[in-house]
């Protein structure tokens, strides 16, 4: 009877004691993704040697994967288990506010900026140069989970008075990168288009016709540039690698080869509090970030 009581008592304080720490398999792979603001082809090329970098610097091989579509990138880091991302300003304003993501690292740009621009621009032959013009006409958006892209137009919109834009334009449609909107709007398919100033110049250095054929309406406020956020539950030593890594690129020794693939003088870091420019334009625009649908019908 008296041992019984001592198996009893001694379950009874095990039931109170703390539980051991289970520990943790090493990291095999970082994750990331990548929304698709360029042509495929193109962005693979520009994140090459950042891959390389990053797998050195960490010790661990990273891996970049490019989604097929801005809109489903939030779905996809959760149900393919990213570590992170190079979300837009949107994506990445979203997933801050529903995912809890946290921001690292933004890129600076050639032009010695942090941030972005989206632009609205036309034909020079087109005679529209203002919203009351573009009535009736063809809209080349982007997608409905960008901020120069979408957002951005639909604020300067809603701005001018025209909230439906079912009934304003002839037809919209999207073209799902940012260089693929300027050359519908270069190649006479669509008689408006959106997209962010980065890309615009890039396709202006390629093509000789976008400083002969066309001209800008109308520019959005500076938005962050795309930067790397990781889930919340990343390790603390991996998230410190990452950051540091980015950081130090530009004094390292390749990192300048690095650097002009990607686009970029050097990273920066970036927190939650860069995209209160996305949150404030979002509420020009009338969305509700919270219950807005950004996929494309």
């Amino acid at each position: 009877m008296r041992l019984r009581r001592l198996i009893v008592l001694f379950l009874a304080c095990m039931l109170f004691l703390p539980a051991a720490a289970v520990p943790q398999p090493p990291q095999q792979k970082i994750y990331i993704g990548l929304i698709p603001e360029m042509n495929i082809f193109k962005q693979k090329q520009r994140f090459k040697l950042l891959g390389d970098y990053l797998s050195k610097r960490t010790g661990i091989p990273v891996e970049f994967t490019i989604l097929s579509r801005y809109g489903n990138i939030l779905e996809s880091f959760t149900a393919e288990k990213m570590d992170g991302a190079f979300f837009g300003s949107f994506t990445g304003a979203l997933a801050i506010q529903k995912l809890g993501v946290v921001p690292l690292a933004r890129p600076v740009n050639l032009d010695n900026t942090s941030t972005y621009q989206g632009y609205l621009f036309v034909r020079k032959d087109s005679r529209i140069r203002s919203a009351a013009d573009m009535k009736g006409k063809k809209m080349a958006f982007v997608e409905k989970a960008t901020t120069a892209g979408y957002i951005f137009p639909r604020a300067y919109l809603r701005e001018n008075g025209i909230t439906n834009i079912d009934s304003y334009f002839s037809e919209h449609f999207f073209t799902g990168s940012h260089d693929a909107a300027v050359f519908a709007v270069l190649n006479k398919k669509a008689d408006i288009g959106a997209a962010k100033h980065s890309i615009y110049d890039r396709v202006r250095k390629e093509d000789q016709r976008v400083d002969q054929e066309l001209v800008i309406l109308a520019k959005s406020p500076w938005v962050p540039s795309n930067g790397l956020c990781v889930r919340k539950d990343l390790g603390a030593d991996i998230r410190k690698k990452l950051k540091d890594a980015l950081l130090s690129l530009n004094t390292e020794p390749g990192g300048k080869q690095v650097l002009e693939q990607f686009g970029a003088l050097k990273f920066i870091e970036t927190t939650a509090a860069d995209y209160k420019p996305v949150f404030d334009m979002a509420k020009k625009a009338g969305i509700d970030m919270l219950r807005y649908n950004y996929r494309n019908e």
